[in-house]
């Protein structure tokens, strides 16, 4: 089995407890940094009309909150699609917003047409894409010029001192044996940490964003930069 169906199988597994143990690792802050996304980009189209991809969907959280918080912005949404890879992620997410429309696709392939939409969002999901930048040149070709993309993710952080040892402490130590106990699943929170571990500081991501035609906006960092949000507007075509 190839890296990338080892991690789909792994999401799968823990898909019927995944929304708990996020909300218990995170101390319940992702949702914050996920409405705070939502908000800077839909800001961007108060009284017009907007059409979303969320790629890496999970159990559609991030969905959800597209969705609710358009009306307070007066947005129209012409399209709003979950895309993920895991059947076990869409089939909890189907449960929670029935109405919504899911698409069992990658982030490499997501099937959706050029240039058709205005937002892509991926929230902590780019760093379990194995070709990361053949996902970014397929965010390049569905999002539309002048469109963004948005990217939650957990990043290393070349800062050091307390804060930062902390931090790390927290990640590889505390973080998995939280997971395990709520998922019976060893295994998926140790690669947690190492997947953290392995994806890009932020300066690098940055960089790899812009070599796929997308051209920074906001870097934002949250909780001492355990999280970081990317919104990236499209300038050029591939």
């Amino acid at each position: 089995m190839q890296k990338q169906e080892k991690i789909v199988e792994m999401f799968n597994a823990i898909a019927p407890t995944y929304d708990k143990a996020n909300r218990a690792i995170s101390l319940g802050l992702d949702t914050s940094w996920r409405k705070t996304a939502c908000q800077v980009i839909l800001s961007k189209f108060i009284n017009r009309e907007a059409s979303i991809a969320d790629v890496a969907c999970g159990t559609g959280d991030m969905l959800g909150l597209w969705h609710d918080m358009a009306k307070g912005f007066n947005v129209k949404l012409n399209r709003l699609v979950g895309i993920d890879p895991s059947s076990g992620m869409l089939n909890e997410a189907k449960k929670k917003f029935a109405n919504l429309e899911f698409i069992e696709a990658s982030a490499e392939n997501t099937t959706l047409e050029n240039e058709s939409v205005d937002v892509l969002s991926i929230s902590y999901g780019i760093r379990n894409v194995v070709e990361r930048v053949k996902a970014l040149e397929e965010f390049n070709r569905v999002v539309k010029m002048g469109g963004y993309v948005v990217v939650l993710e957990f990043t290393k952080t070349p800062k050091k001192g307390i804060v930062t040892y902390f931090r790390d402490l927290y990640v590889s130590k505390v973080l998995p044996k939280i997971g395990e106990m709520i998922s019976k699943n060893k295994e998926a929170y140790e690669y947690l940490p190492s997947s953290i571990g392995n994806f890009l500081d932020t300066q690098s991501f940055i960089k790899e964003l812009e070599k796929c035609g997308f051209e920074m906006e906001v870097v934002k960092g949250f909780s001492f930069d355990v999280s970081t949000m990317f919104i990236a507007k499209k300038v050029r075509n591939l």
